[in-house]
């Protein structure tokens, strides 16, 4: 039997936006197709959306879509002038995402790119004249600039996975970044500083690593702390997959570390790509089973909590929910909810909640998270969790502590169900008997 106990009356602070993710809903490019998801996605109550990698995808504007390059196509043009810029498609996809109440979380700079010749993520001639183009795009979001907007969109990210490909692999092949190390540091310090001048109200950040946090974020941290000055950096992004919680948090934790080493302390820590993956390669085709899967779901679930639970991050953005083979929150070909849907829905559901409380498990495969409302309502999403193929059924108890006896409804979300109601009980213990890979969230008041 495993045990979970809730501290109704430890407050831990407030709740965190663990249920972001990266890109929107679909519908607005090709509307006639009726692949419509943007009630669900509303319901869902998404906070963010990193609006990374859009330009891959058709339902979202494909090669007319978010990119720098995409919207500033002449690098050789003025960028004081409005003409030079194409932003017509991205106006459609940031209001349609903007419209369902989720902040968009601009990522400035280039898709990824697999093709055998790169296009957009060759290092820019000059650094300088791609500030000042990004400036411009900020203007447009916020400042009604070139017949713009005023979203107040907050974060704005500087590139993406600059680390992916580096020495080792020729310049010409690089899917992230062309250039070296020392030329991607400098050219972060000159738009960072830049941007933060001209809006020091916003969330200036980045720059969304893969996976090198040795000696490349090393080198990173003391460029930009170079002679004693600090570059401005609001968050670091930062991305990780992989099958354990646990080593999500390992990561999360060397990331901490060392920005307060290095001075920033005050940065958010924002894990703004995750995803269930076993195998990229040879393994790949059961790995994108499981991200669809209960598996997948119940994956999304633990991860959330654990991120919630954890003072070295302070948000996670899903990787993700476009139309491709990595999203295990909408069905590929309906874009319709699936079982990981209901992983983000029940966090939010525990969000709204507002304060977040103390909630233990002592099993390693049950995850836990609570939170309590001003009224005394409370919730706690209880997750099993495990990539074990032999794992059984398991008995688990909760109690609710530091409250008269309350009422609890159980939603449910396992192979039979999606965030249904299964059982009602009284007083300050539940018992649940839970199957691997799924989740509950239970609604308590008094």
């Amino acid at each position: 039997m495993a045990r979970v106990t809730v501290e109704l009356s430890k407050i831990l602070g407030k709740m965190k936006p663990m249920q972001a993710v990266n890109n929107g809903p679909v519908g607005v490019i090709i509307p006639s197709q009726n692949r419509n998801n943007f009630e669900e996605y509303k319901a869902a109550r998404i906070p963010y959306a990193r609006n990374h990698d859009a330009s891959e995808w058709i339902d979202y504007g494909g090669e007319f879509a978010v990119d720098v390059y995409n919207i500033f196509p002449d690098f050789d043009a003025d960028p004081e002038d409005e003409a030079n810029y194409e932003f017509d498609v991205t106006d459609a996809l940031v209001k349609f995402t903007q419209d369902t109440g989720t902040e968009v979380y601009y990522r400035l700079g280039s898709r990824i790119e697999h093709q055998c010749k790169k296009y957009r993520t060759v290092k820019p001639r000059d650094f300088k004249k791609c500030a000042v183009v990004c400036e411009h795009i900020i203007k447009h979001y916020n400042e009604g600039w070139a017949n713009g907007f005023h979203y107040g969109i907050k974060h704005f990210e500087i590139w993406n996975e600059p680390d992916l490909d580096v020495l080792d692999v020729p310049s010409d092949k690089r899917r992230t970044w062309s250039g070296t190390p020392s030329e991607f540091y400098e050219f972060y310090a000159v738009v960072a500083a830049h941007l933060k001048e001209k809006f020091p109200h916003l969330k200036i950040g980045g720059p969304a690593i893969a996976h090198r946090t040795g000696e490349w974020l090393d080198g990173f941290l003391e460029r930009l702390t170079k002679d004693g000055k600090r570059v401005p950096m609001d968050f670091f992004s930062w991305h990780w997959y992989g099958t354990e919680p646990k080593n999500m948090l390992k990561r999360a934790n060397v990331v901490r570390e060392k920005l307060d080493r290095a001075g920033y302390g005050d940065a958010e820590s924002h894990l703004n790509e995750w995803n269930y993956v076993a195998d990229w390669c040879d393994g790949w085709l059961d790995t994108v089973r499981d991200i669809i899967s209960m598996k997948g779901a119940a994956f999304i679930s633990a991860c959330m909590s654990e991120g919630q639970n954890s003072p070295a991050v302070d948000m996670m953005m899903y990787y993700e929910v476009a139309p491709t083979t990595m999203n295990g929150v909408f069905d590929f070909y309906t874009c319709k909810p699936i079982k990981g849907y209901w992983a983000l829905y029940a966090f939010s559901d525990l969000s709204d909640l507002g304060t977040h409380v103390e909630a233990k498990s002592d099993d390693g495969d049950i995850y836990v998270t609570a939170a309590l409302s001003e009224n005394g309502e409370s919730g706690v999403l209880v997750t099993y969790y495990t990539a074990r193929q032999d794992a059984m059924q398991k008995t688990v108890t909760v109690s609710l502590c530091g409250s008269d006896a309350r009422k609890t409804d159980i939603y449910t979300v396992d192979e039979t169900h999606s965030y249904e109601i299964t059982d009602t009980q009284e007083g300050n213990t539940v018992t649940l008997t839970m199957q691997p890979n799924s989740f509950v969230f239970l609604k308590s008041g008094r």
